[in-house]
């Protein structure tokens, strides 16, 4: 497409030409999902179809660059299970993390996307994912199968993946743009056509073409709503004085819709993944149990819209928003003896790189982004044993801390503080993730009160103040998620007397005070 067309066709839908181009590349990742299933050569010509082809959508997307900065951290993964296996986990989460981080730090690619630019560290992001996953499940390889959990011995990997199955899993058809995160062993028996994905005598595997129908009438309808609702809801007018001449309830009114409106973008985004990685096949996920059996696409799913937007309590969002990262954070796991051992030699060599013999930092960027990134860069040598884990997860909390204690707001804290590096090195991501991390811990506060209650009248006041709770508190934390600045972002919060900050600090406190027995259980589920 030539150019003035391309600059017509942005300008109609109000985005820039990089966005169009990365959007048509995108919704191209459809298409080529399709064609994966008629790729010759078998298993070794689909797995050269699913690099190729992702390295051609990159490349029409971000430039020629964004290949390498792919490559780096895909080959610096894959030679730490050649050379090292035994540490092969822990070697690939920093050095694939680490690179991730100097991408945020070079590019500030939250400004870019805030004036209409992309560039391929979102990408990154999803890659860098799956790189840490294949070398932990191969870690997993050399352990007893008698002393994993359930998810490490479905997903573990005996054997090394050669370097075409590996580039294969990383980039996939352009599931890199934007998810689901899978499994290296996942994707190996789907190629491989087996496991679930091998004929069986009915015939071949089910038909994707309906739940893929329903995922692309899903993100044309989040698409249209998105475009609808944002030229009434900019960001832009969080700094504009009309919003400061408002009332408190107006400017609570707009932070809510502000939320609201920016969803629809990532809804739209998922909905597309969601019908490539369907139509590929990948994305289908086993049967159901019902008569007769329904194929089920879950592998492919990364949002339940319904889920969020109706959320009884802001426990259950981590569990339908981003919902393949949550299970990617679930099952990856890194051995904390092996962290704590790195801990203090990657210290000496943060400070050496930071400071100066006169103990002056020596970063040209700005203040904000120099404290920012040395605070973080400290929490994920101390906290990286937790960014592996499932944030919410009973299983995450009984991993970080020592046995016969619970886990608690401070390792939910640190586990958020984590998952903001993730994202950026942004004050808007930092504050968002703390926010996060008190709004689920109100919740729960309710939530005990709720379940302490024989009442039925109390408890279902309780269910409606904690979904009340959560639209007040998600809406309120976003705003720093999409403003990103720390001045914007406290000024926003400002604006309404930080009533999504003190409210959540409220019930955490007065769950300090009032303590409410716990509901009797059956003795079964005392020994469970």
């Amino acid at each position: 497409m030539l150019l003035p067309e391309m600059s017509t066709m942005a300008a109609a839908i109000g985005v820039s030409v990089a966005v169009l181009r990365f959007l048509l590349c995108f919704i191209a990742t459809i298409p080529v999902g399709f064609l994966h299933r008629f790729a010759p050569g078998g298993a070794t010509g689909r797995h050269l179809y699913a690099a190729l082809s992702s390295a051609v959508l990159s490349y029409l997307s971000f430039g020629f660059s964004s290949n390498l900065h792919f490559l780096i951290p895909m080959l610096a993964g894959y030679g730490s299970m050649v050379v090292c296996r035994k540490y092969c986990g822990i070697i690939a989460f920093f050095l694939a993390m680490g690179y991730l981080i100097g991408c945020h730090v070079y590019y500030m690619s939250g400004d870019a996307w805030k004036e209409g630019g992309i560039d391929a560290t979102g990408a990154l992001m999803v890659i860098t994912l799956k790189i840490i996953s294949c070398s932990i499940n191969y870690n997993d390889g050399l352990l007893k199968e008698e002393n994993l959990r359930e998810a490490q011995k479905k997903n573990r990997l005996l054997r090394l993946p050669s370097l075409l199955e590996y580039c294969g899993y990383c980039l996939c058809c352009g599931s890199h743009f934007a998810g689901p995160v899978y499994e290296m062993k996942d994707y190996l028996e789907w190629t491989e056509r087996k496991g679930i994905w091998q004929p069986s005598e009915k015939g071949s595997s089910p038909s994707p073409l309906g739940a893929t129908l329903r995922a692309v009438v899903q993100a044309a309808f989040c698409m249209g709503l998105y475009l609808y609702l944002v030229p009434h809801f900019p960001l832009s007018r969080f700094s504009e004085p009309l919003y400061q001449e408002w009332g408190f309830w107006k400017r609570l009114g707009y932070q809510y819709m502000s939320g609201f409106t920016a969803r629809w973008k990532y809804y739209f985004i998922w909905s597309i993944s969601e019908a490539s990685i369907i139509v590929s096949g990948l994305g289908f996920s086993g049967w159901t149990n019902s008569s007769p059996p329904e194929p089920r696409w879950d592998r492919a799913r990364n949002v339940d819209i319904l889920g969020v937007e109706l959320a009884k309590s802001s426990v259950q969002l981590p569990l339908e928003w981003n919902i393949q990262v949550s299970t990617w954070l679930r099952h990856c796991k890194l051995p904390m003896l092996e962290v704590r051992m790195l801990n203090i030699t990657y210290l000496k060599g943060l400070r050496s790189s930071l400071f100066d013999s006169e103990n002056s930092v020596h970063f040209n960027r700005n203040d904000s982004h120099k404290i920012l990134g040395i605070f973080i860069l400290y929490l994920i040598v101390e906290y990286s044993n937790v960014i592996v884990r499932s944030l919410y997860s009973t299983d995450v909390y009984e991993r970080l801390v020592c046995n016969g204690q619970k886990a608690g707001f401070f390792q939910l804290l640190a586990t958020q503080t984590v998952s903001a590096v993730w994202h950026g090195l942004y004050p808007g991501y930092l504050l968002f993730f703390v926010q996060s991390a008190l709004m689920i811990a109100g919740s729960r506060v309710l939530y005990r009160w709720q379940q302490a209650s024989s009442l039925a009248l109390f408890k279902n006041l309780i269910i409606l103040i904690n979904f009340m709770y959560t639209l007040l508190v998600l809406n309120y934390s976003c705003v720093g998620f999409l403003v990103l600045s720390l001045h914007e972002t406290l000024a926003a919060y400002g604006s309404v007397y930080y009533i999504g900050t003190m409210i959540p600090v409220a019930l955490i406190l007065g769950g300090k005070v009032i303590k409410p027995a716990r509901p009797a259980r059956s003795k079964a589920q005392k020994e469970q």
